[in-house]
């Protein structure tokens, strides 16, 4: 297959893990993209490709979800490219750099459980508000 012995030492070490595993068994709930009227697109897999990036930190990720509604279709349909590319680049990559692969996609699946915590408590707060804006507004204050 046209590995040399630094491939293969690290295929031994990695076992079945590719680029991209990781993210595969991470989902997208409580994770939405917003109102978008402007713009088609699948979200699903606009989301996935986002969770995917190793490239973007927890928060440039969170930035970009939240910008959604400003992007225009061109600029939601390149970064969609962007991240379809930096998927491909990263899988092509020589097997000796596997490792480091998994390391970096471990650490932003980590990152990705976290975005998904804090949303779910965002809305949670934002359900809280409202709640008690009811009933302020019942008690006429």
């Amino acid at each position: 297959m046209g590995y040399d012995d630094e491939d293969l030492k690290v295929l031994a070490e990695v076992g079945n893990y590719r680029f991209g595993s990781i993210m595969a068994t991470l989902n997208n709930d409580h994770v939405t993209a917003p109102a978008h009227p402007e713009t088609k697109f699948d979200e699903q897999k606009f989301l996935s490709l986002l969770r995917g990036s190793i490239s973007l930190t927890r928060d440039e990720k969170w930035r970009i979800i939240q910008s959604i509604p400003k992007l225009s279709q061109f600029q939601i349909d390149e970064l969609q490219k962007i991240l379809e590319e930096e998927k491909r680049k990263f899988a092509e990559l020589s097997p000796k750099h596997l490792l480091q692969l998994q390391k970096l996609e471990q650490r932003h699946s980590e990152d990705w459980k976290d975005l998904q915590s804090l949303t779910v408590q965002a809305s949670a707060r934002q359900d809280e508000q409202q709640k008690a804006d009811e009933i302020r507004k019942q008690l006429g204050l």
